[in-house]
């Protein structure tokens, strides 16, 4: 994704990482509130993201969710070049991928697809008030959700980040996928349908 007058994904990757740990909780703490109120009652599936390199954790959102809800970690399909997803507790066995980000350790006919999903959060390098997001530029969600280019169908895709990431403008790609929602410390962004 390309950015107009936007800071390079190295200096967006600094910021994060610079954010104190006591400053990190707390943001850790208000995604959760804010991310509760945007996940569905009970019985669905969501998927978070195991935190690396600075992201903001999702780990206080997990203990956070509603009964019934089941708590997934997307895996690498180095086949299709898309994200799978796996139920995830706390303990249960995890491996490291080719970039070094621990995924659960399940055969590959347990992964689930993005469409089980009702509510996707997403890291986030950077984004923009319209909600377009800046990833690691490796396209892996933008490839996973590719299905909803012209269909704003399900899961709800919420990209997380901590308002110094925020950018004034992204020119995407044709391939990049939009957010539905940015959520951040301080804010939830609704992108508009125009």
């Amino acid at each position: 994704m390309a950015s107009a007058h936007a800071p390079s994904r190295l200096e967006l990757r600094e910021r994060r990482r610079t954010i104190p740990p006591q400053a990190r909780m707390a943001a850790a703490e208000a995604v959760a509130d804010r991310l509760t109120s945007l996940a569905p009652d009970a019985d669905h599936h969501v998927a978070g993201y195991w935190a690396m390199d600075g992201e903001l954790p999702l780990h206080v959102w997990q203990l956070k969710l509603r009964p019934g809800t089941v708590y997934c970690l997307p895996v690498l399909d180095e086949k299709s070049m898309t994200l799978k997803f796996a139920p995830w507790h706390s303990g249960d066995p995890l491996v490291t991928n080719r970039f070094g980000i621990p995924e659960p350790d399940l055969a590959p006919s347990s992964l689930l697809d993005v469409r089980q999903m009702s509510l996707v959060a997403m890291p986030l390098t950077g984004f923009d008030a319209r909600c377009h997001r800046i990833g690691m530029g490796g396209g892996w969600y933008d490839r996973t959700l590719s299905f909803r280019q012209y269909n704003p169908a399900p899961p709800l895709a919420v990209g997380i980040g901590f308002d110094v990431q925020e950018v004034p403008a992204i020119q995407p790609q044709p391939w990049d996928i939009p957010c539905d929602v940015v959520v951040t410390e301080t804010r939830t962004l609704l992108r508009s349908s125009t």
